[in-house]
């Protein structure tokens, strides 16, 4: 099974690599939009993998916005296949951008990989870093993965996210597929990536911790 689940994620990435202009043209800010601007930062699972565009959880999360009155401008910068390394070689790109906030999900391609967990913490660690000394508030999604991995593993792995909120004083999202992971009614074929429904879901997840921050900036002189 994590054989099969490697092959894809090669695959994946293989298309990543091709498809990354376009999705860089797809997400580059529109000069007369003049709303501050949240990136959504991550992988298939903010690019939206297998769905239309506009059933995204960034696209969602943006009618979402508008129908609470909040004027920001949310921006899809999620690749299929990405990992915390390849999204740390991309922050340049990201702050291209100038976002006020940026919501982290990354991670799950490097578990489903089983990479080094030290590593990945410390590729999400610099990441945070980079974007806040730039001036972006941070909004972080945490990750969890099948027991299939190890109880060790995955322990040591979920553990990442509620550390580096804890350090950073980050709003977390404690499971960023709370309640759709694992359900199949709310997830495509493959299992892991969320349809329509699924993403509405994933909205509410972000929402509880975005709408704190928002109000917040909303509220200051």
């Amino acid at each position: 099974m994590r054989q099969a689940r490697a092959s894809h994620l090669i695959s994946l990435t293989a298309v990543m690599i091709l498809l990354w202009p376009i999705a860089v043209h797809a997400a580059a800010p529109s000069i007369s939009d003049a709303r501050p601007r949240i990136v959504a930062f991550g992988d298939s699972l903010t690019a939206g993998l297998g769905v239309q565009a506009d059933e995204s959880y960034p696209a969602q999360l943006q009618r979402r916005l508008d129908d609470l009155k909040y004027p920001y401008r949310v921006i899809n910068a999620g690749v299929s296949g990405d990992t915390t390394a390849g999204g740390l070689r991309r922050v340049p790109w990201i702050l291209k951008n100038e976002p006020e906030l940026v919501i982290l999900e990354l991670g799950a391609n490097d578990g489903l990989r089983g990479l080094s967990i030290d590593q990945t913490k410390s590729n999400l660690r610099q990441i945070v870093e980079r974007l806040r000394e730039a001036g972006a508030a941070v909004v972080l999604a945490g990750m969890k993965l099948p027991p299939n991995y190890g109880e060790d593993y995955t322990a040591r792995f979920e553990a990442i996210y509620p550390a580096l909120a804890q350090e950073y004083h980050l709003p977390l999202i404690p499971f960023f597929l709370e309640g759709v992971g694992g359900a199949s009614s709310l997830n495509q074929a493959d299992g892991i990536h969320p349809t329509k429904e699924g993403y509405e879901i994933v909205v509410e997840q972000v929402l509880k911790a975005l709408t704190a921050v928002l109000s917040e900036r909303r509220h200051k002189p």
